[in-house]
């Protein structure tokens, strides 16, 4: 497995951890942004994956997420997360190497909005179970009184029961019930995701789940229709849940991203 070096930086409302893992031989540089209620952490076979395909790779807990600041999973602006995405960036980019971004659900969602905002500093764009277009798990849970406390259910996130017993005993993963200004923010986020509209001509990869029960693939499809561009890719796994970096065809996932990329640079 790849080294990696823990460090931080100032974010938009504190102190944030990041993580690198560094390459000599670098040919482009790799983002990873991480999903709802977890942490960087989660991804170091991803990031091992990329360093061996010729990336330098790097991603940071977002505010009150893994070992960041903040009230935990407490986001009431996703914009001001994509600013701390692009720090991030502008504190370690290379110049003369491109960029990829990979997105995981929620972190897909940002990703997306990043791209719409940066596109012109990426080469390609990985969007991997993203929250994206019509997401009802928050709108129904908005339209509660009062929303229950009950987490993500492990069992949703793979078909291999060592990655949901991992989450459970994750001490940096959120476990608790999800925050009204939170998910208003995230609709928010998805609103303005449609409204500001395609990716142009950014090389992209959409690649989820058929099996997510999380972030379910139609719901994601609609938000998918309004925002790609005319590069365009999608990679729909059968039988496979919400976290395809973590299912039991792992293997093959990673492989299909890292032939994508060779493709976009």
């Amino acid at each position: 497995m790849a080294d990696s070096q823990e460090w931080t930086f100032e974010g938009h409302a504190g102190e944030l951890t990041a993580r690198t893992w560094p390459n000599e031989r670098a040919r482009y540089t790799a983002l990873l942004c991480h999903g709802y209620g977890e942490h960087i952490g989660r991804y170091e076979h991803v990031a091992d994956a990329l360093v061996r395909h010729g990336a330098a790779v790097h991603g940071v807990d977002h505010i009150g997420h893994g070992r960041s600041t903040g009230e935990r999973v407490l986001i009431p602006d996703y914009e001001a997360v994509v600013d701390d995405v692009h720090e991030l960036w502008t504190r370690v980019r290379t110049p003369e190497l491109p960029t990829v971004l990979v997105g995981h659900s929620m972190g897909g969602m940002i990703a997306a909005r990043y791209a719409q905002r940066y596109g012109h500093e990426l080469a390609a764009l990985v969007l991997s179970g993203p929250v994206l277009g019509r997401w009802d798990v928050a709108t129904d849970l908005l339209g509660l009184d009062e929303i229950p406390d009950t987490p993500i259910d492990p069992d949703t996130l793979s078909r291999d029961p060592a990655v949901g017993k991992a989450y459970a005993d994750d001490p940096l993963v959120w476990h608790g019930r999800f925050r009204r200004t939170t998910l208003e923010a995230l609709v928010t986020c998805l609103d303005r995701i449609r409204s500001h509209g395609p990716l142009g001509a950014l090389p992209t990869l959409w690649a989820h789940g058929a099996d997510d029960q999380l972030v379910p693939i139609d719901g994601t499809r609609e938000g998918i229709d309004d925002l790609r561009g005319v590069v365009f890719e999608e990679k729909v796994y059968p039988g496979a849940r919400h976290e395809i970096f973590n299912e039991t065809n792992k293997d093959e996932v990673l492989a299909d991203v890292t032939r994508f990329v060779d493709r976009a640079l």
